[in-house]
């Protein structure tokens, strides 16, 4: 069975995906810091992660990333570390953060490839460069948004301009602080 191809993110209510941890200097902010997911949050992240058996980045995220992830300890941050990644930049010649790959200039082609293998669900975190390139090709299965109830009026949005799709919800879950998970198949 080839696997699944999920993208995962935090989501502004005006549909902002970018620097949600304040990481990428866009000048948004840790706009997720001042909200807490909660126990069931956590939970799902978690399980989420130890569903999964790839990741797939795009450069400015996979940079973030990999400048923190290997420093963390814990059971969350074993299994980040330890998953094959899959980074996609065409400038990228080499990559510090153990068992990375780099796609270089045929995105569509190589992420056809690797859906193609068997294995369970590999996850875009993030990555709205990743998203915009894969969505026109029906490459992503899933969407799981966590709407944090912020507008931040301008950043990256998950979906640009002119994209179009039908999906059906999966599930919607409220956490705490007013976040809302909503879980879209393709």
């Amino acid at each position: 069975m080839s696997r699944r191809i999920i993208a995962t993110d935090y989501m502004s209510l005006d549909g902002v995906i970018q620097d949600p941890v304040g990481m990428e200097g866009s000048g948004l902010g840790d706009w997720t810091g001042p909200f807490s997911r909660g126990p069931d949050g956590d939970k799902f992240k978690h399980d989420e992660l130890a569903e999964a058996d790839a990741l797939l980045f795009g450069r400015l995220t996979y940079d973030g990333f990999a400048a923190v992830w290997p420093t963390l300890e814990g059971e969350f941050a074993e299994r980040m570390n330890s998953l094959p990644k899959y980074v996609a930049s065409r400038s990228l010649k080499s990559a510090a953060w153990n068992n990375t790959t780099i796609i270089g200039r045929d995105l569509v082609g190589e992420v056809k490839a690797l859906k193609a293998e068997s294995g369970r669900d590999m996850l875009i975190y993030g990555s709205a460069s990743i998203v915009h390139g894969l969505m026109p090709h029906q490459l992503i299965d899933e969407y799981r948004l966590m709407i944090y109830p912020i507008v931040l009026g301008r950043g990256k949005c998950l979906f640009p301009s002119g994209t179009q799709s039908v999906m059906t919800l999966a599930e919607c879950r409220t956490f705490n602080d007013g976040i809302v998970l909503l879980r879209y198949v393709v």
